[in-house]
């Protein structure tokens, strides 16, 4: 890509945008005005809503192409520091990262390849934490070998790295101990360096092999994290025996570096944790609380005892000393969710941005992450599509100080965390809130908590982590309803925030992108429906509104294509937005519910499962209503001979047939719909009979015993999770 002639680009479309919607603008006030002359007052207010909704959209366009120029000119300025140089910066002193991997019923080879991902990150002082959130007694032999195998997973993790952490450092100790009794050998040393980088090759050549057969995921793990880390070391041995062949050999300090950076690829701490062991912690479920509950906890130390009001325990601050249990702090925290992967040098590099001068008031610094490349299915390629967009205008954010966090991975400065927390009474017990659980989008009010406080976000302008896309309608569904509901709740916090703050008028652009963020999905959607349905036959023959459109789309299905799509891909993304419209309203109506009556919505987890999950049966009813509602509508203006409405009721039908029958498809939403309308009980006994086809019990099983190591240390229903995968 010719950064140098996108940016041209990017600021000629802004241009084209706001000339064409300036024109456009004129004429609809033009219609208004003859209607008035008239005393068509019904007309006036029919351009006045088409006015607004016309806004919306352009508003839309605007941000697009405003955040885009803003990635651009980033991209422009860009420059990575080489790996020599971070090491070097990090040499002396290196803060303690811990890195949180909040999981709620996952499949446990997911969550294995993001922990080794996390594991093998090139930093030298990590701790990966596995914050385990399902329930703590089992409902049934399935949910309990999947909660012991998720327990497993540190203890595995732990024994698979500790042998070779241990014989890099005790190779380091025996240089340490040669190089302090006699003159230091450069060629011998260079042989044994070579040696030890073989063998962790070799280490990594067997992780790869356990990969080899897998998905696109694996795929993703092998082509960024564990092939170039096996290719990095083989070709550091290679050196290093030609160094062994050399006169001088390899000098002290390049010998040092390479003992200390093989030792601490290996030394990382795998630890497990359960808030809901525990009566006095937090079990509000959602992802917030479950990092809430382990944060507030670091630094401290804390002993089990028997809860006086039940049957459960609870952890009690004690002095450290002998049986106290001991939660390490850290300067840094890297939360990570359970589906991602992060390339070895997030870390690093993300640290080193927190690290620098004129940065100590930086809370945030992240990637916003990318899909997985490859995705088998179209409902996952075209949906990932849509989050590899996303990730620029997010980028485009930074430039203009209106950067969001996105919670599925970031690097925090735990200061930052402190200076927001606030106390809340739960269960009649004292719970300590760092990310804010008052919406489902807790990391985007978080972002304003921390901007208010005066704390900056920052993205780094590089791709570095990858999360999963929803495979299928149902589970996508889960998780767009999810990002709809909350901006409106936010909104009044941040227009306090953007008002209070001095020198308003050079944040208009933070204004602008941080109030599109938070409501374009609102209004965006609203004005689509309105658009769709709306008597406008006259606005639809403004040539000025298309072409105000146009700058926009191309825009997006260049990105597309630099994105590694295909431009075809454009009105396959179309399609999916119009189908996504019910859910996204949806989502908007949770919001406002619950600005009226104070009832928080539910946190609607995103199954991560193998097989379909099943749709709301409610929103397919709802997207063949809006199909039929269109066509009927299309027929109306064909026999009112209003071609302009007729042929826009054709585009929008043939979208939303097209994505019916390719993002949900005939037989999955009939299924979907006969499974919304059976009574519930019914709904139990053919779960229940699924569970037994599956040869599984669905006796209740007893919590883990005494001998299970919360604090240290598949399968899977498919068929049940189709059945009730709305209510994961």
């Amino acid at each position: 890509m010719n950064l140098k002639r996108e940016v041209r680009h990017a600021s000629a479309a802004m241009a084209l945008t706001a000339m064409a919607a300036l024109l456009a603008f004129w004429e609809i006030a033009a219609i208004a005005r003859e209607q008035a002359e008239g005393g068509d007052w019904a007309g006036v207010a029919t351009q006045i809503v088409f006015a607004l909704a016309y806004l919306a959209l352009v508003a839309g366009g605007m941000a697009y192409h405003f955040s885009r120029h803003g990635y651009l000119i980033r991209r422009l300025a860009h420059r990575a520091e080489d790996w020599q140089t971070l090491e070097a910066r990090f040499a002396d002193y290196a803060p303690m990262l811990a890195v949180l991997v909040p999981a709620y019923r996952e499949e446990p080879s997911v969550v294995r390849r993001t922990l080794l991902s996390a594991a093998l990150q090139d930093y030298p002082r990590r701790r990966v934490v596995l914050l385990i959130d399902d329930p703590y007694t089992p409902r049934n032999r399935a949910d309990a070998a999947n909660l012991s195998a998720m327990r497993d997973l540190p203890r595995t993790l732990q024994a698979l790295f500790d042998p070779q952490a241990t014989r890099f450092d005790a190779a380091r100790r025996a240089f340490a101990r040669a190089c302090g009794r006699e003159a230091y050998d450069g060629r011998s040393q260079a042989a044994i360096l070579a040696g030890l980088y073989g063998e962790a090759a070799d280490w990594v050549a067997a992780e790869i092999s356990r990969y080899s057969t897998g998905d696109h995921s694996d795929a993703l793990l092998l082509d960024t994290v564990l092939v170039p880390c096996r290719d990095a070391h083989r070709a550091r041995a290679a050196r290093l025996r030609e160094q062994a062949g050399s006169a001088a050999g390899v000098d002290l300090d390049a010998a040092t570096k390479a003992y200390r950076h093989l030792t601490a690829m290996f030394r990382v701490e795998f630890a497990s944790f359960e808030r809901k062991r525990y009566e006095n912690l937090s079990h509000e479920a959602n992802k917030a609380m479950n990092l809430n509950s382990y944060l507030a906890l670091m630094g401290g130390s804390f002993r089990e005892v028997a809860d006086p009001e039940g049957s459960g325990l609870r952890l009690v601050p004690t002095p450290p000393g002998d049986g106290a249990i001991d939660v390490p702090d850290a300067e840094l925290v890297l939360t990570l969710d359970a589906d991602s992967v992060l390339l070895p040098d997030y870390a690093m590099r993300l640290a080193d941005i927190m690290k620098r001068p004129g940065n100590e008031r930086v809370a945030v610094a992240q990637t916003p992450y990318s899909a997985f490349p490859g995705a088998p299915g179209l409902t996952e390629r075209i949906a990932g599509a849509q989050t590899d967009i996303q990730y620029l205008m997010h980028q485009g954010f930074t430039l203009h100080n209106a950067t969001f966090w996105v919670g599925a991975n970031a690097l925090l400065r735990k200061a930052a965390l402190e200076d927001i927390a606030t106390e809340a009474v739960e269960r009649g017990h004292r719970i300590r809130k760092y990310i804010q659980d008052r919406t489902v989008i807790e990391d985007t009010e978080s972002s304003i908590d921390l901007a208010d406080r005066g704390w900056t976000l920052y993205n780094y302008p590089v791709r570095l982590a990858y999360s999963a896309t929803p495979p299928d309608f149902g589970s996508l569904l889960i998780q767009r309803r999810r990002w709809a509901n909350g901006g409106l709740i936010i909104l009044p916090k941040a227009l306090r925030y953007l008002w209070r703050g001095a020198r308003r008028r050079a944040r208009l652009g933070e204004a602008f992108l941080r109030v599109h963020y938070l409501t374009s999905v609102a209004l965006v959607n609203i004005a689509l429906l309105m658009i769709m349905f709306g008597p406008f036959e006259r606005n639809l023959h403004i040539v000025w509104i298309p072409l105000s459109m146009l700058p926009y789309m191309i825009a997006y299905a260049r990105d597309l294509v630099h994105c590694g799509y295909r431009w075809i891909d454009y009105p396959r993304v179309y399609a999916l937005n119009l189908l996504l419209l019910p859910v996204n309203l949806g989502g908007t109506l949770r919001s406002l519910h619950q600005a009226c009556t104070g009832r928080r919505a539910p946190f609607g987890r995103t199954p991560k499962v193998t097989g379909r999950t099943s749709a709301h049966g409610g929103y397919v009813v709802v997207e063949y209503g809006l199909l039929a509602a269109t066509i009927a509508i299309g027929v109306a203006h064909l026999v009112a001979h209003r071609w302009m409405s007729t042929a826009m009721a054709v585009v929008y039908a043939g979208f939303l047939g097209y994505g019916m029958l390719r993002f949900i498809g005939l037989r999955a939403s009939a299924e979907d719909v006969r499974l919304w309308l059976r009574p519930p009980a019914d709904l139990d006994a053919a779960a229940a009979h699924r569970v037994e086809d599956a040869g599984i019990s669905n006796e209740p099983v007893a919590p883990a015993g005494p001998e299970s190591r919360p604090f240290g240390s598949v399968i899977k229903d498919a068929a049940l999770r189709q059945t009730h995968g709305d209510k994961a």
